[in-house]
């Protein structure tokens, strides 16, 4: 039964919010789940100064704190942090995840400053192109809601992170389009990991999550875990 797992956290990307998954909380609520989709926090010292790992800590401080069994699942950087803690999951939903080594080095380069400045440079237009799945609604409610996010975090990330192969069962979802990873990349991570791997209709990096079809991924998800 798909209500098998008594709980689920969601881990969002770079620069969002737990309100990315708000699709996936409706599809996974209605199933009997106890769902939670927390926002990730600076540390005390700042956004500038928080590193991957106080991000990581957020992630196991909450998934600890769900009943079992328990799924976890992140979205870009969020899959890479669900990867980094999936000792403390029962099963792994990877949504274009940021990879972990060796696969980081096929990641297009790029330079991040202290802060990345995704809320102030906001634009409606640039995300609509970033979000080309979305609706109109979607597409301005992600717009008012993007935050600005820790470089030193991206840096680490995209600097590549030892990940051993997770213990428990593991889905890979790709786009069928994504700049930001590469849905080959999501393919080799599966791959190596002996995980399943989904290939869903999305245009775009966020789209499996903030697209016209985002009810639909989190319904394949939800399938996949009810038959584990």
């Amino acid at each position: 039964m798909a209500d098998a797992f008594a709980s689920a956290l969601l881990v969002h990307g770079a620069g969002a919010g737990g309100w990315e998954w708000n699709a996936w909380r409706g599809v996974f609520g209605a199933a009997g789940m106890r769902v939670e989709a927390p926002d990730l926090a600076p540390s005390a010292a700042g956004l500038e100064h928080t590193g991957l790992g106080d991000y990581l800590q957020q992630v196991r401080d909450a998934l600890r704190g769900l009943r079992r069994p328990r799924a976890l699942a992140g979205a870009s950087l969020g899959g890479l942090l669900a990867a980094m803690a999936a000792d403390d999951a029962d099963a792994l939903v990877l949504v274009n995840p940021l990879p972990p080594a060796p696969w980081h080095a096929q990641l297009p380069p790029r330079e991040w400053p202290g802060i990345v400045p995704w809320r102030r440079d906001a634009r409606l237009a640039s995300t609509r192109r970033a979000v080309p799945d979305a609706d109109d609604a979607s597409a301005l409610f992600a717009f008012r809601h993007w935050r600005d996010e820790s470089g030193a975090v991206m840096r680490a990330a995209y600097a590549g992170v030892d990940i051993e192969p997770p213990a428990c069962p593991v889905l890979c979802i790709a786009s069928q389009l994504d700049e930001d990873v590469p849905p080959a990349l999501s393919a080799a991570l599966a791959l190596a990991w002996n995980a399943d791997l989904l290939r869903v209709d999305a245009l775009s990096h966020a789209g499996p999550l903030l697209g016209r079809d985002a009810a639909k991924a989190a319904a394949q998800a939800l399938a996949w875990l009810s038959a584990r």
